[in-house]
């Protein structure tokens, strides 16, 4: 940390921290709580990274999501995703024009830089296939040409837990891609009565755009810049080999509990994110509570529990808990 200026990271910090609060007022104009669903959608946005919300219905996943997409001055697309879409209707297609007698390319909704996937896990193999694509490569292919798309790009889905019909089990490959799973619970007694008055007794206010797309350029790059501990970096690495070989931690009651653990995207990702909570706390530094509250976030899609995990009514966020629990904090 010689070389490291702390006090001019974090007068750069505040002088932008300003904005995000301002992001997070406006869409407090229409959302009530959910402080955790929002950071997380924040968060995603400073590190460039993909969003999947899951929550039972009526939670306000889409409505957060379109109205942080309001708050900036970029464009935005949202997509419901169904059982009969076709690739075409995400990506676009070739179109012929028999006045010209050629063919022109018609892009789709993916052309946007924030892309709201509504039950992302209605859509076939085939419409999963060309959102990977964009969604990792950050371009798509229309008749043998590839486009790239818009910087930023960023996907925010959502899934439904408990209604089955007519969904999807989304590819362990394309749930990788997703930075972050948020998890979203039910509003507290106090939360849902003030959801009740404002959205049966008041007008709403108008949701105004705050930031522009170089703004989100610009607190990603500041979002890597902040500092992290050489003994942060090797406990993140920890954390997360501790869940593919459990006995090595001296976590051997975790090893037949677990099936896969997470890939090396987890380490980045989690690297990335514990960063940008810091930024958050307007802090140009990272402490081991920053990556205690995102740890889960990255984690929870990426572990795989056993059948015997499952046989004894355990689910992933419990082991995940365990090895944050046990590995010891530097």
């Amino acid at each position: 940390m010689q070389n490291y200026d702390l006090e001019a990271m974090n007068a750069r910090i505040q002088a932008d921290s300003s904005l995000i609060q301002q992001i997070l007022d406006e869409v407090g104009k229409i959302i009530v709580g959910q402080r955790a669903l929002l950071e997380g959608l924040i968060i995603g946005l400073l590190c460039n990274g993909h969003v999947l919300l899951e929550g039972v219905p009526g939670l306000a996943k889409t409505t957060a999501i379109e109205a942080l997409a309001k708050t900036i001055h970029a464009s935005y697309n949202r997509l419901q995703f169904t059982p009969d879409l076709l690739p075409a209707d995400l990506i676009g297609t070739l179109i012929y024009d028999q006045r010209k007698g050629e063919f022109y390319t018609k892009h789709g909704p993916i052309f946007a830089n924030v892309v709201l996937a509504d039950e992302i896990n209605r859509a076939p193999a085939k419409v999963q296939s060309a959102l990977l694509e964009a969604m990792q490569e950050r371009q798509v292919t229309i008749g043998g040409t590839t486009y790239p798309l818009d910087d930023p790009f960023i996907v925010l889905a959502t899934q439904n837990p408990i209604e089955h019909e007519g969904t999807y089990p989304l590819p362990e490959a394309q749930v990788d891609r997703f930075m972050l799973k948020v998890k979203v619970n039910y509003p507290s007694h106090s939360e849902e009565l003030q959801i009740l008055r404002r959205m049966t007794t008041e007008q709403l206010s108008e949701i105004q755009q705050v930031v522009s797309c170089e703004d989100i350029i610009r607190f990603r790059e500041l979002t890597r810049d902040i500092y992290m501990a050489e003994q942060l970096e090797t406990y993140i690495v920890d954390l997360v080999c501790a869940t593919r070989a459990p006995e090595a931690y001296q976590l051997d009651e975790l090893s037949p509990l677990i099936e896969y653990g997470a890939s090396p995207r987890a380490t980045i990702f989690l690297a990335l994110a514990a960063r940008a909570r810091a930024f958050l706390s307007q802090r140009g530094y990272v402490t081991p509570e920053d990556i205690h509250e995102v740890g889960m976030d990255v984690l929870r899609h990426r572990v795989i529990i056993s059948y015997e995990a499952e046989a004894e009514g355990l689910d992933v966020e419990s082991i995940v808990g365990q090895v944050f629990s046990k590995i010891e904090v530097p």
